[in-house]
């Protein structure tokens, strides 16, 4: 219980910075579709999730490999490990950026980005720096050092907020009250491109400040090292590039789906723009994951204690949690939906679909366990690509006819299709009691709650329905808690 308490103590911790920094730019969300048509806010919707693919195949499983080869008992040099992955993503990251600006306005052709040539170029310095950066964070948490790790995501998304603003409000407001103040580096048409700008300087900033993680040890380059973590990387690469393109190939195909051509931009702005509503769902199983990771593998090395328990633990207490998320999202959704611009308010609909998803994703993500300390992680490349096919397939399907709902429910089907092949598989491979009924109980009791709150909702009287809603949240949560024994008390001594 004691490890279980440690991860939810760190998952706490990551989750200032990943909860809190997720919030702050999801605040960016209502100045975006307030100073920007829907089909400006479709194209950084689109390029963010290209932006998306290609960090996961930029760090190519170097994270997880990282891990595994640092708690590797043939490898007692942890910095080794670290300096090998290190040399490798420098080398890596180098080249990319050197081949996008070196081919610029072919690769802009390529991904559609004609006449959006400088947004392709900063995105693509961004995704450099970010994916080598994404090791020495990394090496914080591999050190448990969750405050540094959460204190350096903060300033940069400080930053980045401040940038946004200064950019987007204060700027054009300079530029019609004293334009000679900004006009040396100010251009009222550069429109959408300063919030890629905005995450160029973020990137930077990253870098500088992450120096003392990068210095200090003398840099050495294992070959035999290098080419293990490869073979037991590269299943993640494939699984990480099925995975983000589970995330992301909606929106990637979307322009190209629609059947209205003129109008997809518009369409997929408003999809982002409501995607962006159900992100703390997604906050929420990214503060676990920082955790989790970390947790999983050092417990594999522990000896003589029941680590199956812990697992299951672990999945009991992140349903119970997300299942609590996703009520009261859904519950005060009338609050929360005005963090976005009314004119967006038509997607509201996809915003229970793409939380259910995503808490599908946070189980298959539990699930991981079983592959990842068995170094069998082929299997998460299978169950990765099954999906893949899965949402590729409804997204030909259904888009045509549904619009963006089609990619929500395609969202459901890949990840509920993934969660099942893995509790399948894992079960024969590596058994772990996850008291599957008991699992069961608390997601049915969370989506007759919800459906008992549409059915009793009262039209045109929005704080009236929160208020009827309220009681029924915090009954749902007296019945979870009375179910597993839990009290206010053994949760602050936890």
């Amino acid at each position: 219980m004691a490890g279980i308490r440690g991860l939810f103590k760190d998952t706490a911790i990551y989750g200032v910075s990943s909860i809190l920094g997720r919030f702050l730019n999801w605040c960016l969300v209502p100045l975006y579709t307030i100073m920007f048509p829907a089909e400006e806010y479709g194209i950084v919707t689109y390029i963010y999730s290209i932006v998306g693919l290609a960090l996961i195949i930029l760090t190519y499983g170097m994270e997880t490999g990282f891990f595994r080869f640092a708690n590797h008992e043939r490898y007692t040099d942890p910095m080794e490990v670290y300096s090998t992955a290190l040399v490798s993503l420098a080398v890596s990251s180098t080249a990319f950026i050197a081949c996008v600006l070196g081919w610029l306005r072919p690769v802009s052709d390529a991904l559609d980005c004609g006449g959006h040539e400088i947004y392709v170029a900063m995105m693509a310095v961004t995704v450099g720096l970010d994916a080598f950066t994404s090791l020495p964070f990394s090496y914080l948490r591999f050190r448990k050092r969750p405050v540094r790790f959460a204190t350096l995501r903060l300033v940069n998304i400080g930053l980045n907020i401040g940038l946004n603003l200064f950019f987007i409000l204060l700027c054009p407001w300079l530029w019609e009250h004293a334009p000679g103040w900004i006009a040396w580096f100010y251009d009222p048409d550069f429109g959408i491109g300063y919030i890629f700008l905005s995450n160029l300087a973020t990137s930077v900033l990253n870098l500088l400040l992450l120096i003392p993680e990068l210095r200090g040890f003398r840099y050495r380059f294992n070959g035999r090292l290098w080419k293990e973590m490869i073979v037991y990387s590269f299943p993640l690469l494939v699984l990480g590039v099925a995975g983000i393109m589970n995330q992301t190939i909606d929106k990637i195909l979307f322009p190209y789906l629609y059947p209205t051509r003129d109008q997809a931009m518009a369409e997929l702005g408003i999809y982002g723009a409501n995607y962006k509503i159900a992100i703390v769902m997604v906050m929420f199983i990214q503060a676990f994951r920082f955790a989790y990771e970390p947790f999983i593998f050092a417990r594999s090395r522990e000896r003589g204690e029941d680590k199956s328990q812990s697992y299951s633990d672990a999945m009991k207490y992140f349903v119970i949690f997300a299942m609590v998320i996703f009520l009261g999202v859904m519950f005060y959704l009338d609050i929360l939906r005005h963090f976005i611009s009314s004119a967006y308010f038509s997607g509201l609909k996809v915003v229970p679909v793409v939380m259910i998803a995503e808490f599908f994703f946070g189980v298959f993500y539990n699930l991981s366990v079983w592959y990842k300390v068995t170094d069998r992680t082929q299997w998460g490349t299978w169950f990765s690509l099954t999906g893949l096919a899965v949402t590729i397939a409804l997204n030909f399907a259904l888009v045509p006819v549904m619009g963006y709902m089609g990619c929500a429910i395609a969202a459901v089907c890949c990840y509920g299709v993934m969660m099942v092949a893995s509790y399948m598989v894992g079960q024969r491979c590596y058994p772990i009691d996850y008291h599957v009924g008991r699992l069961g109980f608390y997601f049915l009791l969370a989506m007759a709650f919800y459906g008992i709150a549409v059915v009793t909702a009262i039209p045109g009287h929005e704080f009236l329905t929160m208020a009827m809603r309220t009681p029924l949240l915090l009954l749902y949560v007296f019945i979870v808690f009375r179910k597993e024994g839990i009290t206010l008390r053994s949760l602050v001594r936890g």
